[in-house]
């Protein structure tokens, strides 16, 4: 296979992370995970998730944190046997090729600096909803948005305060998070005991509003639809945090499975609590709406900083004092996690750069061994999500379930890592792992059908947007066109691709819409039918023009690209689309979901392969003892090279 001279040339995939320094302990990962997973999601996910679902959004707060649980555990061994910077985008090219690996890569870089402005935005939205005329903030076409100078410069602000954290080193990082991550577990924790100080039975089970009463009054599907458009499991992405950091860890065997699950077990206790605190502590009448009125709430002044006009509202003086340390942290929690995700952006931008998918130059560190070319373009891309200024509410659906969509990759690429690499030293092996393959990959892909139809729309249309890019970059570098006619012809066939998905797109009327599109807009049918025949004109003549090993790859990533069409007509007509009185109501189109779903993983697993990175990892390591982790001495081996880990 012929290879341009700046690709990774085989054996530069184990030698890329040994220049990162490993510094970070079992604490340190931990906190990086927490840190991560409480910043804005528990100051405003409370109440939204509370206007969908009712007082059964503690049901979505418990269900959520299980979800990632599942999620989770399929990457704890991946990452204790394979630690790396940016692990996550880094495995699908290992275990399924890079069509594969391109389409996730480019999914996850495309939303991971749009956190830190989400997160940085946060911080602007609920200081600017305490401070009256600060000009931080102004009302637009219904969505409070940045206002320049004030909100601008000071999101601006915020954002270079990030990148100084990443750029000089992980130790400032993690030892600036401990002490962060410290204050962002009290601070939480003691709002929901204060809130249960103020709670009011009647909230749970007696209110009645437009016919609806009870614990649960948008029904059982409300649950479920909380989870990716409200903020439920937008709160729990940070749970990956460690794993990003393998490298840069100093037993990371030992210490990344450990960090990960605990991690989200501590903040599912955090976030329950608070959802409780939250439901019984609404006043109606301070808030301004209707008792009962659950989805009023989401557009009601309270919207700006629920948990601080909950506290005040309830007349105790010593309550409103403390408000004002709530109001500290809506600044501290959200500017915590923003810095350590344009961290995590800047070791994905590194990772997918090592599998040859990015310029080499995003690999360059500093002095202090961090990829700073990679963090500038993180920090970049960050400040330049922030023009269209939208509303934390409004994007925390596209975010959650662009970044979820992500992980279908751990329940695929665990059994192709059992076949291929069997006798890789593995420090933890899950039991049980074609059950827990099957389910982690299922929670994954639930969580993307239930963020809804009009979610999907945006989520499809920015991820297929990128397909050219890997025409343009990767195929290119890594020689897979013959001839420069071959290249010439993928060029020009790109354009007309990319051409053609922007007209559907526009046309169409369903892009980036938060309800059904006007009357002349055309319809599903013709909406649907037009997209798949241009992905697959796409990726049909991204095969015939590649070489063997580029037909190779694009074979074996087609199970990604025809599931994930096959799941926009099943949500269309099922209660997570636009029709009021959908064909297929609950639970019909949830459990259709899980049949194509677990079609979906099927294919998965026939497609992986053994790649070349693949064989060069499996091979470094067995010219290589297996590591001892700390406190394992004297333990028998499993079968398969691994040791039984205390988690």
């Amino acid at each position: 296979m012929a290879m341009h001279e700046d690709a990774t040339p085989l054996g530069g995939y184990e030698a890329s992370d040994r220049h990162l320094r490993k510094r970070m302990g079992f604490t340190h990962l931990l906190f990086l995970s927490v840190g991560s997973i409480i910043g804005s999601g528990w100051l405003f996910g409370s109440l939204k998730a509370a206007s969908v679902a009712g007082p059964a959004a503690i049901v979505s707060w418990a269900v959520g944190g299980i979800f990632v649980i599942f999620i989770a555990l399929n990457f704890m061994e991946q990452s204790a046997m394979m630690p790396r910077s940016g692990a996550i985008v880094r495995y699908p090219f290992l275990t399924h090729g890079a069509w594969t690996g391109w389409i996730l890569g480019w999914t996850y870089w495309l939303t991971a600096p749009a956190i830190s402005a989400i997160e940085a935005e946060a911080v602007v939205t609920y200081v600017a909803s305490q401070a009256t005329g600060s000009g931080l903030m102004k009302v637009k076409q219904g969505q409070e948005v940045l206002q320049w100078p004030n909100g601008i410069v000071f999101f601006l602000g915020l954002m270079v305060l990030f990148f100084l954290l990443n750029f000089f080193g992980v130790r400032l990082l993690s030892e600036a998070n401990r002490w962060v991550t410290w204050w962002k577990i009290i601070i939480p924790s003691l709002t929901a005991i204060f809130l249960f100080t103020i709670v009011h039975a009647a909230n749970y089970t007696s209110l009645s509003f437009g016919g609806t009463r009870g614990f649960s009054p948008n029904g059982t599907s409300a649950i479920f639809g909380a989870l990716s458009t409200t903020g439920v499991v937008f709160a729990y992405l940070g749970f990956r945090q460690a794993l990003e950091f393998g490298s840069e860890a100093r037993n990371p065997q030992r210490h990344l499975p450990l960090a990960t699950i605990l991690s989200v077990l501590i903040t599912i206790v955090i976030y329950v609590s608070l959802q409780i605190a939250f439901i019984g502590a609404v006043r109606w009448g301070a808030a301004g709406v209707k008792a009962g009125d659950w989805a009023s709430l989401a557009t009601s002044p309270w919207a700006s900083g629920p948990l601080v006009d909950a506290l005040r509202a309830a007349g105790i003086g010593w309550l409103g004092t403390y408000a004002w340390f709530l109001l500290v942290d809506a600044g501290i929690s959200p500017a915590g996690t923003g810095w350590l995700f344009l961290g995590n952006s800047a070791r994905n931008s590194y990772g997918l750069s090592v599998h040859g998918a990015a310029p080499a130059a995003l690999q360059r560190p500093n002095r202090w061994g961090i990829p700073w070319v990679s963090l500038v373009v993180a920090l970049v891309v960050g400040c330049v999500f922030v023009i269209p200024a939208p509303s934390w509410y409004l994007l925390v659906g596209l975010i959650t379930s662009t970044q979820v969509l992500t992980y279908v990759i751990g329940g695929t690429g665990l059994p192709i890592l059992r076949k291929y690499a069997p006798n890789m030293h593995r420090p933890f092996r899950l039991p049980w792992m074609w059950v827990w393959a099957p389910v982690g990959f299922l929670a994954s892909w639930l969580l993307v059908f239930w963020a809804g139809y009009l979610t999907l729309t945006w989520v499809y249309g920015t991820v297929f947007v990128g397909l050219p890019l890997f025409t343009w970059w990767y195929a290119w570098k890594r020689g897979w066109y013959s001839s420069g006619v071959n290249h010439a012809l993928a060029i020009g066939m790109s354009l007309v691709y990319l051409a053609a998905w922007i007209y559907i797109q526009i046309m169409g009327g369903w892009m980036f819409r938060i309800a059904p599109p006007a009357a002349d807009a055309w319809g599903f049918i013709v909406y649907f039918a037009a997209q798949c025949a241009d992905v697959l004109f796409f990726c049909a003549a991204l095969w015939l023009l590649s070489s063997r090993e580029g037909r190779r790859h694009v074979a074996h990533g087609m199970w990604l690209v025809v599931t994930l069409l096959a799941m926009l007509p099943v949500s269309y007509y099922t209660e997570y689309g636009p029709e009021k009185s959908p064909p297929l109501g609950f639970p019909w189109g949830t459990l259709i979901a899980v049949g194509v779903g677990l079609v979906a993983f099927a294919w998965g697993v026939l497609s992986g392969f053994n790649t070349d990175e693949l064989q060069e990892i499996v091979a470094a390591a067995e010219n290589q003892p297996a590591p001892v982790a700390a406190g394992s001495a004297g333990r028998d081996p499993e079968p398969g090279g691994g040791t039984t880990a205390a988690t």
